[in-house]
């Protein structure tokens, strides 16, 4: 069979533009459909998965309408919806042209299924190459920046995948077999998988965070994203050459379900091999099911090379008849593999709300992938040598490679000024970056802090990979923007919990995981030593409490406050966070009864949540007696659902 180019990189580019659009529609479940965390989580599920539902009776369409002018409108729907995301200002605007971006892509997969049976290539470079944009731009989706760059890359790829969508199909276009519908069966499962770990640079750079001590703690990473171009590069070169033979195929299916397995261990200093070894897997598994068993294809329809003026009629009607059915086979196969995408990212995130074990969830995705993978016949036609496509796989992994090169790697931070007098906190819910308009702030959130001049600052609800929230490292990301190194401790996994950012040089970190009490999502508390100078050292503990469903976080509560004055040891101590609970209720006294004094007294009432309409006061910081606090204030931002609260504290004399 004919290699297609003009197939594969339309395909590719499909797949960027639907990966982008996923990118805004998966939060936007959360953060606009969700209301603020106000809406079951059932009917988040039921939504996110009704669409996908919905597009299970697309192969019906496409046998009815034909595959071309399905294909052709779809593809416009798409390019039109990932352009209008990029001016969109947020809000059920942005949502609905996500889902009407989300839907098109699903058909459109749809139509180009009926007529591909080879998508291997064209699903793996879109692959790769939208991990290596993303890891080039720093984790920050060219749909958040708006800038005339972003407009410029953006129009660039929805021009080029029009114009390939639109191209009259040539003979070797348009020639299909049998085959194909493993490999589309497995889209979906390995597009689930890319995202959460194999070709996550969000992933790999915390990963490394976790490398620099060793001790459970992650920190401010160098070369943050130095695994990305290997990752993939491991992953273009094993799903692009020719896999081996007998029982020697089973290394990638074993070396994907080791990778996922170690990803659901959920332990920081195993994500590094967990996304090396899934690249590889995930690669060597789409290799396996990349099907050209019908050679003489082209030989036996009409028109075609090898004699086709002499096809008899009927035959020719026979085979237009099996390419029917068989593209019916691919166009259900591909939207059964992307329900599977559905189902897993549903059900691996809303166990978070939910509270039941997810830790299966890649484990048994990754074993659909190496089932299939490994079950498929091996093709008896390759092509002889590279495929034309090992050409662009070098070019996206010299792209990847530029990630490392180009990241901002924040200062360390220094006290050559000596201890100073006065110290400025600010604790800030930041709800994974996005604002109450659903989009991702970064720079809203970066200014309500900014304008602060903080030393020391606690951030809460810090999403560092989930697919579900985009795949972006907002912690890294506004640690450059605020240029204060940081200190992570992990809560509900080891990319999801709080952060301690200091300009001042921290050390001794420890965590202390926090009794769920039936609170779904997992909470810790982080403890650091800021080093000022002259042997001066002041505790502070970051933490966000999740109270039990109609209850207060009173045991989590004390728990913190016994930790953190065990922690400081009769040193100056600061406690901040989301605390979940109201001044004067039970939980707030746990802090009180440990000896530490409400360092927003002054203020109060001082409510920070919802941030439009702040009616609760359920951030606060808590000092010990030698602090004085001063200028307690909660500035007004929609960059997040909480409004940001922050206090002066004057030091003890020296």
């Amino acid at each position: 069979m004919r290699y297609r180019q003009l197939t594969t990189g339309t395909l590719a580019l499909g797949v960027i533009l639907l990966i982008d659009v996923l990118r805004v529609w998966l939060p936007g479940i959360i953060t606009i459909f969700g209301q603020a965390a106000s809406t079951p989580a059932e009917l988040m599920g039921a939504f996110a998965l009704g669409w996908f539902v919905l597009a299970l009776g697309a192969p019906a369409v496409v046998r009815r309408v034909g595959a071309r002018p399905v294909t052709v409108a779809a593809a416009v729907l798409l390019a039109v919806a990932r352009l209008a995301l990029t001016a969109t200002p947020g809000g059920r605007t942005q949502l609905w042209l996500a889902t009407a971006g989300l839907l098109a892509g699903l058909v459109w997969l749809v139509g180009v299924a009926a007529d591909t049976d080879r998508p291997v290539p064209g699903l793996a470079l879109g692959f790769a190459v939208n991990a290596a944009l993303h890891a080039v731009l720093d984790t920050v989706d060219l749909v958040w920046r708006g800038d005339w760059l972003a407009w410029l890359l953006s129009s660039v790829a929805v021009v080029l995948f029009l114009l390939g969508t639109a191209q009259p199909s040539t003979r070797a276009d348009v020639v299909t077999g049998t085959g194909g519908a493993r490999a589309w069966l497995l889209a979906g499962p390995a597009l689930l998988l890319a995202g959460m770990v194999a070709l996550s640079p969000a992933l790999a750079r915390t990963g490394m965070s976790y490398l620099v001590a060793g001790d459970g703690v992650a920190r401010s990473p160098l070369f943050g994203l130095a695994p990305v171009p290997v990752a993939v590069a491991g992953f273009l070169c094993t799903a692009l050459t020719r896999p081996p033979r007998g029982w020697s195929r089973v290394y990638g299916p074993v070396a994907l379900l080791a990778g996922a397995v170690l990803f659901a261990l959920d332990r920081g200093d195993l994500l590094i091999p967990a996304v090396l070894l899934a690249a590889v897997g995930l690669g060597a598994c789409l290799a396996l099911t990349d099907d050209a068993s019908r050679p003489d294809t082209e030989a036996r329809r009409p028109g075609g090379e090898a004699g086709g003026h002499g096809t008899e009629p009927g035959r020719a009607d026979s085979d237009s008849t099996d390419d029917m059915r068989s593209g019916a086979r691919r166009g259900y196969a591909v939207a059964a593999g992307m329900l599977v995408f559905a189902l897993g990212a549903v059900g691996y995130y809303s166990a978070y709300d939910l509270g039941y074990p997810n830790a299966a969830v890649p484990v048994v995705v990754a074993g659909l992938v190496a089932v299939v993978a490994f079950a498929a016949r091996p093709a008896v036609h390759r092509l002889p040598g590279p495929f034309p496509p090992l050409r662009a796989a070098a070019a996206v992994t010299a792209l990847a490679l530029l990630a490392p090169v180009l990241a901002d790697e924040v200062p360390v931070a220094s006290n050559r000024d000596g201890p100073p007098e006065r110290l400025t906190v600010v604790a800030y819910n930041i709800r994974m970056g996005f604002g109450l308009d659903g989009r991702l702030d970064l720079n809203g959130l970066t200014e309500a802090v900014d304008r602060q001049r903080p030393d020391v600052v606690l951030l809460s609800e810090v999403d560092r990979a989930w697919l579900l929230n985009g795949g972006h490292d907002t912690l890294d990301l506004l640690a450059d923007r605020l240029g204060m190194p940081y200190v992570f401790g992990p809560a509900a996994d080891p990319v999801w919990g709080d952060a301690v950012l200091s300009r001042w040089p921290v050390s001794d970190p420890r965590t202390l995981p926090l009794p769920a009490v039936g609170a779904p999502t997992g909470a810790q508390a982080l403890a650091v030593t800021l080093d000022l100078g002259d042997g001066i050292r002041t505790a502070v503990v970051s933490t966000h409490l999740q109270p039990p469903p109609g209850r207060g976080p009173v045991v989590q509560a004390r728990a913190v406050a016994d930790f953190a004055t065990r922690y400081a040891a009769g040193r100056p101590l600061v406690v901040a966070g989301d605390l979940n609970t109201e001044p004067g209720d039970e939980a707030f006294e746990q802090f009180t009864n440990a000896g530490l004094v409400d360092a927003l007294a002054a203020a109060r009432p001082l409510p920070t949540s919802p941030a439009d309409d702040p009616r609760q006061q359920i951030d606060h910081i808590f000092v010990s007696p030698g602090l004085t606090a001063s200028d307690p204030v909660a500035p007004r931002s929609t960059a997040s659902d909480h409004l940001p609260v922050a206090v002066t504290l004057t030091l003890p004399p020296r």
